[in-house]
């Protein structure tokens, strides 16, 4: 077996890296409040004598040194943010702070990052080159990558490797797809600017609400019309307000939506094209509009060479039938994208299901999401053997 003495070291610290599980889940803090959370790790660190410091108020970057020599760089990331959910699972381990949860895994996430930087420092004479662990604040709102990038954590890394868990995919098995994974994630609010006056004299106004209207029902034809069957895009409204009366014409109309695709040529055209679509709706009926864009985060593309090397790994660690190739692409997003992005490197899945425990069947973002714990194991070995693997390679 590949990394077999390594992993019975992960194997030996596990009840050590559950425990962690365990508290960060019981203790979840809010993208960009993570701090408790990163005073936590940093403890942690400071317990195996690992070098590290914040990254903006609530993250952290930690750094070993191998003693092997070499001048490669790995960096390995795990996101630290829970969700504003309440939590309606009941175990020992349930949410104390109201109103919060951590539903997306990101609790297993930090421990399992964790637990594999106490091995890999305990083995430092074993490879040469630098590892950065990078415990990264605000993954749900599209924060916490940007602020590692601009505090230069990425200068020097040859290659990147980071993991989610999967509530779809049995624990003990790891998918590592090359390409796509993940969609790009855009938020747009529309504000259509009208003339207010009654209700039974249109031709008096300008209706912002009518505006508003029409160009709901046309973002739709720049999806089915103006991009190919063959790619995946979505452009979904959540929400429009508009008027203060039912009789008296929308001065003003608001709409708040989001674009998701997966290439970055189809995301710049899409987002021009809302642009033009949008102000030509609104001046053909006399009215104005403007458009307020945040960009959360970049598809998440993986390098294929290196999903191949990963691939490869996993399959020496858990076996080849516990290695999936393909999963369908998602439209959520995540900011791992934008360390991909400049750094090539590979993000894999890692099965939490349980058929037998019906808590670890839930999907993420849901008030019971739970895992089975020896996900734990196998995301640890992963970021342990990847990180190996990427330093010693020729």
């Amino acid at each position: 077996m590949m990394f077999e003495k390594e992993l019975e070291e992960i194997i030996k610290d596990l009840p050590y890296i559950i425990e962690l599980r365990r508290h960060f889940h019981t203790f979840p803090e809010i993208s960009g409040k993570e701090y408790l959370t990163a005073r936590r790790i940093e403890e942690e660190l400071d317990k195996l004598g690992i070098e590290h410091k914040r990254v903006g108020e609530s993250g952290v970057c930690a750094t070993i040194q191998g003693e092997l020599g070499g001048n490669k760089c790995v960096l390995l990331r795990a996101d630290i943010d829970a969700l504003a959910i309440e939590e309606e699972n009941e175990c020992a381990y349930k949410s104390r702070n109201v109103g919060v949860m951590h539903a997306c895994g990101h609790d297993v996430h930090t421990a399992a990052l964790l637990g594999a930087a106490r091995v890999l420092h305990r083995m430092k004479d074993r490879f040469g080159g630098t590892i950065r662990f990078a415990f990264q604040q605000g993954e749900e709102i599209g924060l916490g990558a940007k602020i590692f990038i601009k505090e230069d954590i990425l200068e020097g890394v040859d290659h990147c490797f980071g993991l989610h868990v999967d509530s779809t995919v049995d624990v003990g098995s790891v998918v590592i797809m090359e390409g796509a994974n993940n969609a790009s994630v855009d938020w747009f609010k529309i504000i259509v600017h009208g003339k207010s006056g009654h209700i039974c004299n249109p031709q008096l106004g300008v209706d912002a609400a009518y505006i508003a209207s029409q160009i709901v029902v046309s973002l739709q034809a720049l999806i089915t019309k103006r991009t190919s069957p063959m790619d995946y895009a979505l452009i979904g409204v959540g929400k429009i307000n508009a008027g203060t009366a039912y009789n008296i014409i929308a001065q003003t109309a608001e709409i708040e939506g989001t674009v998701r695709v997966f290439s970055l040529d189809l995301r710049k055209q899409i987002k021009e094209e809302i642009e033009i679509l949008v102000r030509s709706i609104a001046n053909a009926n006399q009215g104005e509009a403007e458009i307020l864009w945040k960009d959360f985060t970049s598809p998440l593309i993986n390098s294929e060479e290196e999903c191949k090397e990963v691939r490869e790994v996993a399959e020496g660690l858990f076996g080849k039938e516990h290695i999936i190739s393909f999963r369908k692409p998602s439209l959520s997003g995540d900011d791992m994208a934008e360390f991909l992005l400049r750094v090539p490197g590979v993000y894999a899945y890692v099965g939490s299901r349980n058929k037998d425990k019906i808590e670890t069947m839930a999907p993420t973002h849901n008030s019971h999401f739970d895992v089975d714990e020896d996900v734990l194991r196998v995301a640890s070995s992963l970021y342990m053997a990847s990180a190996l693997h990427f330093l010693n390679k020729k």
